[in-house]
């Protein structure tokens, strides 16, 4: 179960935890979660070229000694990247020790301050523990690309129907995401830049 848009109410329960951007500016904030593999992130990079779309890549440390060059062509298109543990762990079922190490695993890759923990699942004292290191980043609309139920015309919705100034917006470059994902993002690139909006880099 997950909600396209993030209740209100949620935010101010976790506030220390980055679920949009302030801003008066007409921009958006795409993010990219378990890449970098050869399947996918080079079309992702590719479609955000064509549109002058920056936007940040959150990266599983593995994906990332397996696919080097991949995560030099992100960087080199001036995207940025952040940090999604080592191996994707889901913090809910994980001992905090654990979790820490995977954490730190993967920010020995990234050189990143910027984490977003996988399926969103992190306990308290997890986040508590990564604060003065990291800023965590959430999101408060989820295209729901990585749901196998979801039709990709419903991705599409899920962004366009939901998304305003700072969002921050969920796509996986991931072989699970790629037929929905590859379906919506040229499509939300259209749409918002038909009207006026920009696509920034967190």
């Amino acid at each position: 179960m997950y909600l396209a848009k993030t209740p209100e109410l949620l935010k101010p329960l976790y506030k220390d935890l980055l679920w949009h951007v302030d801003t008066t500016r007409k921009e958006l904030f795409l993010t990219f979660d378990d890449g970098p593999i050869p399947e996918v992130t080079p079309w992702v990079l590719q479609v955000l070229r064509s549109y002058n779309a920056k936007a940040t890549f959150f990266c599983i440390g593995k994906n990332i000694e397996e696919n080097q060059w991949i995560y030099n062509m992100i960087k080199k298109d001036g995207h940025s990247v952040g940090n999604h543990t080592y191996d994707h762990l889901n913090g809910w079922r994980t001992n905090s020790r654990v979790y820490y190490r995977s954490v730190i695993q993967c920010s020995r890759l990234t050189g990143s301050n910027l984490f977003r923990p996988p399926y969103g699942r992190i306990k308290r004292e997890q986040a508590s523990g990564l604060l003065s290191r990291f800023k965590i980043v959430m999101w408060d609309v989820l295209s729901g690309d990585f749901d196998p139920k979801a039709s990709p015309k419903k991705c599409l919705s899920n962004v366009v129907d939901n998304a305003s100034r700072g969002s921050i917006i969920v796509f996986h470059d991931s072989i699970k995401a790629r037929e929905r994902m590859q379906y919506a993002l040229p499509r939300v690139l259209e749409h918002f830049s038909s009207m006026g909006y920009a696509f920034r880099a967190l």
